[in-house]
């Protein structure tokens, strides 16, 4: 990659993920993006077609190799999507109390029933269970069933129509999350080189097992909550996956709104314990999709994220599909700046510190945070070739910058997704000593260490052993 000699660097350790669509797919607007704030693109392969996702990723390697820094690519898999049938003639009205029957028959539905072509949800089913409609607009109670039907009773809700989702919030589907679908965006989005992959309705630890088959290797797994039987999982789905999404869209939907909150923090703890990099998403900056300006709700929620130390936060159809995606991306940094210069936001993050292993590599990263708070040093750099170091290190928390210098693109580019991180792809280098003067010239090239300033160094030794950290060097940079 070609290494300019003044290079874009963010002045906030939390990253923005920004979802590309229609409002947000030319060349020109994704490197306005880039350079308002976005870290990590996300293409969303529940909307337009193969092609249009490939030509975006071109779009966004052109703005890599043009800013010198490692840009990191998502793909987000759509998953099994449950619907509603059609309706004769149109969107039908309910009463509260009346009987709906859902059933196996394609023919269009009316005010007494409509097909739901999910065999799946009719064994899970029991007498009792919930069915939400139209992101729970609708609210039916299963009176009785069997194998192609179910007998509800209309608890909530006025109006029905056309192909509206269903979820069923207290049971565990007997499905996978890759449809045959997936499974194709997943080998096309494999072969056009995404860095993450994004694993939609995980339900257990067999489901994100079965995606680490599938993706061997080829690219990073990000398990996104949003099914309550997750959460019921979730230390063996956190320890599974290479990150996690807190969904919070579908999970709102399923559960109850008041508990979100405290399981975004419980989400974002494990994560954080594990050392896996953790994004907060859904709805966050929703109404500028049609306006300038968020409200002082939504600008709290962005805030709230960046105070539980999570490693990213995510705009969806706010740069998508929405008229401002500039404006949303910009706001959103200059939220994560201010929350990250409240002299309370160190004290919170670091309340909530995961305990060490005992283990070399976490003592001397969690040295190399002490010692970078002591002596004031502009930065913490991190050799790796697997990503292991620098995941440890973000896993501190520190106050400053994490430099990740890695001889791998690849994993520059998806170490970019995690907390303070600041990839530099460069050559490999054989001694410590070489290591040292690399790191105290980049550090200051890039404008992460002023001269005359000090960083501090962890490596394993010998190089190209993943997760041997074992050596900490405090360097001095000249100008």
């Amino acid at each position: 990659m070609k290494r300019k000699a003044a290079t874009l660097h963010r002045e906030r350790l939390t990253k923005i993920v920004a979802t590309l669509g229609p409002a947000s797919s030319s060349p020109e607007m994704i490197r306005a993006l880039f350079q308002a704030g976005a870290d990590v693109f996300r293409l969303n392969f529940s909307h337009g077609r193969q092609e249009d996702h490939a030509e975006r990723l071109r779009a966004i390697r052109a703005v890599e190799e043009e800013s010198g820094r490692p840009v990191c690519v998502m793909a987000d898999l759509q998953g099994p999507k449950l619907r509603v049938g059609t309706f004769a003639n149109g969107p039908v009205t309910l009463t509260q109390g009346q009987k709906f029957r859902l059933d196996l028959d394609k023919t269009p539905g009316d005010a007494t029933r409509v097909g739901l072509p999910h065999p799946e949800i009719f064994r899970a089913i029991a007498e009792g269970t919930i069915l939400l409609v139209d992101d729970g607009k609708v609210r039916l109670r299963v009176l009785r069933h069997g194998e192609d039907f179910a007998e509800t009773e209309v608890e909530a809700g006025t109006r029905i129509s056309d192909r509206k989702g269903v979820n069923v919030p207290n049971a565990v589907l007997p499905l996978s999350p890759l449809t045959p679908k997936d499974r194709d965006d997943l080998r096309y989005a494999l072969e056009i080189g995404v860095d993450w992959v994004a694993l939609s309705f995980v339900q257990r630890p067999e489901d994100v097992a079965e995606a680490r088959r599938l993706i061997a290797g080829r690219a990073a797994l990000l398990s996104k909550l949003e099914k309550p039987s997750a959460i019921q999982h979730l230390e063996e789905i956190v320890e599974l996956s290479d990150g996690i999404m807190v969904a919070r869209g579908d999970l709102g939907v399923e559960m109850p709104p008041e508990d979100v909150p405290s399981l975004q923090k419980q989400i974002v703890r494990e994560a954080r314990i594990a050392g896996k990099p953790v994004i907060v998403a859904t709805q966050m900056l929703e109404s500028m999709i049609s306006s300038p300006t968020p409200t002082r709700a939504e600008a709290s929620d962005v805030a709230t994220a960046v105070y539980d130390g999570a490693d990213a936060v995510m705009l969806s159809a706010e740069t998508a599909a929405g008229q401002y995606p500039i404006e949303a991306v910009t706001i959103m940094d200059r939220i994560a700046k201010r929350v990250e210069r409240d002299p309370n936001y160190k004290k919170i993050v670091d309340a909530a510190h995961p305990d060490l292993e005992s283990t070399t590599a976490d003592a001397i990263t969690a040295a190399a945070r002490q010692v970078a708070r002591t002596i004031q040093a502009a930065s913490i750099v991190t050799y790796t070739t697997s990503g292991s170091t620098t995941l440890r290190a973000a896993r501190e928390r520190p106050d400053v910058p994490i430099i990740g210098l890695t001889s791998n693109l690849n994993t520059a580019r998806r170490v970019t997704l995690s907390f303070g991180v600041h990839a530099i792809h460069t050559s490999d280098v054989h001694t410590f000593a070489e290591m040292v003067q690399k790191a105290t010239r980049l550090a200051h090239d890039h404008g992460l260490a002023p001269a005359g300033s000090r960083i501090v160094v962890t490596a394993g030794v010998p190089f190209g052993t993943p997760g041997n950290t074992n050596i900490l060097r405090i360097a001095w940079v000249e100008g």
